[in-house]
């Protein structure tokens, strides 16, 4: 599951490089962190390790999510 949302998250960066589907891009990658925040959520409560390392702590995690998805949004609306 990790390996197949990392290409996602890979292939919609490609996307949003690319202005004929850079909208579309955006709003892909913003469901898609949308939908995997409760994964993060888990990872963080749990003290799950990512490559040895602890998943990030939950405040900066919802702080950075925001973050991304506003950006998105903005290309989106931006690209539209």
């Amino acid at each position: 599951m990790v390996t197949t949302t990392g290409v996602l998250e890979i292939l919609g960066g490609v996307g949003l490089l690319i202005p004929l589907t850079a909208h579309a891009a955006a709003i892909c990658l913003a469901i898609l962190l949308v939908a995997l925040f409760p994964a993060n959520v888990r990872a963080a409560r749990e003290g799950l390790t990512i490559l040895g390392r602890p998943a990030m702590r939950l405040p900066l995690r919802g702080a950075m999510q925001l973050l991304f998805v506003a950006a998105l949004l903005a290309v989106a609306m931006h690209k539209a």
